[in-house]
């Protein structure tokens, strides 16, 4: 090796230890998951530069692999995409746990061109690597085109190996923080989140509501007659019911909108950001016939009709307050039971003395 290519690859080594030290350092000091990613992806490409560069991770619930971060030409249109454990090049590294470099893609049968047609893009070379934590695939860094031809090498790979192993851990210790911090704010029975956790965010984007002129919203609802399937039943095929019913409202709401609640009992909430009363009405029609169109408990060999009475509360047309908007969402809720059940009512404007209307019904538990 000659003296310029000697200094070359001093140089570089130093880059890549004062890189680490740098990792190391940062990724103990946050446990966000999102800066703990960014982070990450940051590194990836001051110290490799490639083209195109994406993070897969698995999704714990489905088990499929999809883009966390994915940045370069054509990026956007692969975020919304999904792939099987297996699928293309970087289903395989996952699925294997082994790390690949590949220098020409057409010649790999493993490669999938779907994502390349996706994103106009044209994959040439490839360097895929394991994220493995505790012995488990958590997913897969992936690094298309290099800087220069012919693309990545194996010294690429020995880095981006000693990348991939701390991601891994801080991805893991992310996971876990996140984890424990979502017992504290999740039911346990439905999935859904709980009361305390409602009146903590609501106040939250009352605030922010008031301070940028934005709507919100919240729906209350109570489902009808569900004393009945716990006598006719038992307990654990109502809150089999309930999970039932949980899984029902978030498949229905708005992605990084809405956030669904088990407010106690059969009661739930659905808080709308940025969303006025008719906006919330049509939600709130939509949850109506979804109820009337679904049937529960069939995995338990049951065939359930069910059907819920809603209430629908303004932010600050109805309250002005975090603790009066939830209780001109359930006074509105039951003003529906009191109209016959499986329908909508909306909240009335408060009174002189500022506080929600009393709906003439008494709370019957169903």
């Amino acid at each position: 090796m000659n003296p310029a290519d000697l200094l070359s690859a001093m140089k570089r080594t130093v880059e890549q230890l004062a890189a680490y030290n740098e990792m190391a350092k940062a990724l103990t000091s946050t446990l966000e998951l999102r800066e703990v990613l960014a982070l990450v992806m940051q590194k990836v490409s001051a110290l490799l530069r490639p083209r195109n560069w994406s993070l897969i991770l698995q999704d714990e619930r489905t088990g499929k692999l999809y883009f966390e971060i994915a940045v370069g030409e054509g990026a956007e249109a692969l975020k919304g995409l999904q792939l099987n454990p297996g699928e293309g090049i970087a289903g395989a590294v996952f699925s294997s746990g082994v790390a690949r470099l590949v220098h020409d893609v057409a010649g790999d049968s493993s490669f999938a061109p779907r994502f390349d047609e996706a994103s106009a893009f044209h994959t040439r070379s490839l360097l895929a690597v394991p994220l493995v934590a505790r012995e488990r695939v958590l997913g897969v860094i992936e690094l298309v085109n290099g800087p220069t031809e012919p693309g990545f090498t194996h010294d690429d790979l020995t880095a981006l190996s000693a990348i991939a192993d701390y991601a891994a851990i801080a991805i893991e210790n992310a996971r876990n923080f996140r984890r424990v911090q979502e017992l504290t704010i999740t039911d346990e029975h439905t999935g859904c989140f709980n009361a305390r956790h409602l009146r903590a965010q609501l106040e939250q984007e009352v605030k922010r509501s008031a301070r940028f002129r934005h709507p919100l919203s919240l729906v209350f609802l109570d489902l009808d007659h569900f004393k009945s399937i716990n006598d006719r039943h038992g307990h654990l095929v109502g809150s089999a019911t309930l999970k039932e019913v949980g899984d029902l409202l978030i498949s229905l709401g708005r992605h990084n909108l809405d956030a669904v609640f088990r407010y106690g009992g059969d009661e739930f909430a659905v808080m709308l950001i940025e969303t006025d009363k008719e906006g919330a009405q049509v939600i709130a029609q939509r949850i109506c016939e979804a109820f009337r169109g679904q049937r529960f408990l069939r995995e338990q060999g049951l065939d359930v009709a069910l059907t819920a009475s809603v209430g629908v509360a303004s932010f600050p047309e109805h309250a002005t307050t975090s603790t009066d908007l939830i209780r001109a969402a359930d006074f509105a809720m039951y003003a529906a039971k009191g109209r016959g059940r499986d329908r909508i009512a909306v909240a009335e404007a408060p009174s002189a003395e500022g506080a929600p209307r009393e709906v003439p019904y008494a709370r019957s538990g169903g």
